[in-house]
Formats: C-alpha cells, sequence, structure tokens
C-alpha cells in the first residue's frame, strides 16, 4: 500500500506541473494573487462568482504585452516608413524633426517634444488606404529587427502576458486591448500575438475618409489625430466601444492608471495589474524618470488600492515569448 501511494504521489507531480497555467511566472505573490481571483470569480459556488458575459479583460499593449523601448515601436516603424516614402519623394521632409525621422536620429525628434512627434506620425500613416498602410506594417514586422535584442519586435511580447491572456480565455473571459498605440497599427498582429481580434482591440486612431477609387470604396487614412486613447480617454473608450466595465485591467504605466483606477472601482472583486520594468539585464528598468512608460502614480497609490504589482525580474522566469 505504502508504495501503491509513494508511485502515486510522484506520476501526480508532473501532472500537477502540465497543469500549471501560467508556467512562465515565478511562484510568488502576484502569480497566487491572480491565480486565486480567477479560480473565484469564475466558481459559481462562490460568493465573487461573476458571469461569463462580465469577465471582461483590457490590456495596455506598450510596455505591458510587449516592449516599449527605447521608444514604442510603432514610432520605430514611423521613421522607417518615412524614410522610404522620402526615397519617392524627398520633398515630404520639409522640417527638421522630418529630416532627423528619416535618418533614424530619434535623439533629435524626441528634443522637439510632442509637436514633432505628431509631425512624423501624420506624415508616415496618411495618403494610404488602411488596407495598403496595414500591408506595410505586416511587411515591416517580417523583416524589421530591434537594434538591442536582435529580436523581430513581434517576438519581444512579453510570454507571462501571452500565457496570462491565454488562461483568462480558458477560464471564460474576453481579452480586449486598451492602448495608445495606433489602432490600425495594433490590428495587424494583435491576433497572431495573443490571441486577440481586430474588433477587440482599442486604440488611438487618425482621421480617415472614405471615397471611391477606380470604381471601389475605400477607407483611407487622413492628417490629423482623431482620439487618444491614453490616460484618461482608455475607459472612455471602454465604455464607448466595449459598453462593460471589466473586471481586470493591466497596464505598466501611469497612462493605464486611469483605466485600472475605473476598473476597480467598479461593484464586485476587481483585479488591478501593474506590470513593473524592474529587469535590466533582460530587459529594461524603469518607472518614474523615464520619457517613455513612466510610472509614478502607480507605484504610490497602486498597492493601497490593492493592485497586484509585478516585479519583472523577480516575478518571471522567462521574458519574451522569441528567446528565453
Amino acid at each position: 500500500m505504502r508504495h501503491y501511494f509513494l508511485s502515486a504521489l510522484l506520476f501526480c507531480v508532473p501532472l500537477m506541473s502540465f497543469g500549471d497555467p501560467l508556467p512562465s511566472w515565478n511562484n510568488n505573490e502576484a502569480k497566487k494573487q491572480i491565480i486565486e481571483f480567477v479560480a473565484a470569480v469564475t466558481d459559481p459556488s462562490d460568493p465573487d462568482y461573476v458571469t461569463p458575459a462580465q469577465r471582461i479583460a483590457v490590456f495596455d499593449n506598450d510596455g505591458t504585452l510587449w516592449a516599449e523601448q527605447p521608444v514604442y515601436f510603432q514610432f520605430i516603424f514611423a521613421m522607417d516608413r518615412l524614410a522610404n516614402l522620402a526615397k519617392d519623394d524627398p520633398a515630404i521632409l520639409s522640417t527638421p524633426a522630418l529630416q532627423a525621422a528619416a535618418k533614424g536620429d530619434l535623439d533629435t525628434v524626441l528634443q522637439g517634444g510632442h509637436d514633432a512627434l505628431i509631425e512624423v506620425v501624420n506624415v508616415s500613416h496618411s495618403g494610404v488606404t488602411v488596407d495598403e498602410f496595414q500591408a506595410d506594417v505586416a511587411e515591416w514586422l517580417d523583416i524589421a529587427r530591434h537594434t538591442s535584442t536582435g529580436l523581430p519586435y513581434n517576438q519581444m511580447t512579453y510570454q507571462p502576458m501571452v500565457e496570462l491572456l491565454s488562461y483568462l480565455r480558458d477560464e471564460g473571459f474576453k481579452t480586449f486591448i486598451v492602448s495608445g498605440g495606433g489602432l490600425h497599427f495594433m490590428r495587424v498582429f494583435a491576433e497572431d500575438a495573443y490571441g486577440i481580434p481586430p474588433e477587440q482591440v482599442l486604440g488611438t486612431y487618425g482621421e480617415t475618409t472614405f471615397d471611391t477609387t477606380n470604381g471601389q470604396p475605400v477607407i483611407a487614412k487622413a492628417p490629423g489625430i482623431a482620439f487618444v486613447d491614453d490616460k484618461e480617454g482608455k475607459p472612455i473608450n471602454i465604455e464607448r466601444t466595449i459598453g462593460r466595465r471589466p473586471i481586470i485591467a493591466a497596464g505598466n504605466s501611469d497612462g493605464d492608471f486611469a483605466m485600472i483606477e475605473w476598473t476597480t472601482a467598479g461593484d464586485g472583486r476587481r483585479l488591478g495589474i501593474l506590470v513593473h520594468h524592474t529587469d535590466a539585464k533582460r530587459e529594461w528598468a524603469y518607472d518614474r524618470e523615464s520619457p517613455v512608460g513612466k510610472l509614478v502614480e502607480g507605484l504610490e497609490k497602486g498597492p493601497e488600492m490593492g493592485w497586484v504589482l509585478v516585479d519583472m525580474a523577480n516575478d518571471w522566469s522567462r521574458i519574451y515569448t522569441g528567446a528565453n
């Protein structure tokens, strides 16, 4: 009998490991809190049970689902696309900011502040149909490589967060991206990278036009920003587009604070998650002083509001999907 018990125990150990829904998360408090929350809201006998229709989870993208240093990847795409456009029409480089961007001189562009960034995005993201723009994004993702890691940008997604998205969907959640990134840019890769279809991607979007070209109706991207999906814009866009207050919200910067605050202020049990970039060895370490992904308010107020603060260096055994 004793030998049978030991054999059964040894047999169960690998099965228990195999059944871990978050294998790239170390067995620390963050993982425990997430699993306990999901178990409670999906158990019909638990007082915190939430029906499947109300199991909405929203995630920022830049710095939460994939990396964002030294600058948002979409802006790197914008500079690369601008350089290609200038080969055919050098006259588009009409300002110092555009000239610097076409040379890949990020420091000079950043010195120009918000106006310089918008200028680069307007020129590189307009005058083309949505379909043509997204084809260019797909081609760029196939060939572009990050200068520090050497990885394709769409392999710099965070494996622990990809696992979390899958785990939630397995438990009846509907997962959304709610990010400051461009709507048409993110929709190109979100389904392959995260399992999130285009209709569940919310982001910043520019002006668009509807017209008929060669007898075919087309939607084209025009200069100008129509809506910025950042800070207070995130909960506004969730309410406007999804129509339900989420019960889980995850981000990594103060740009996500309003979304997480609004989510966790709802009735019933709620979960806020902040990814804290603490891993200078495997990724980057930054928060309060960073021009990209700045995190101050979340660090100061998040813990006292009961949010899960994920320490990347300590809580994740693996960072990127494209590298161990």
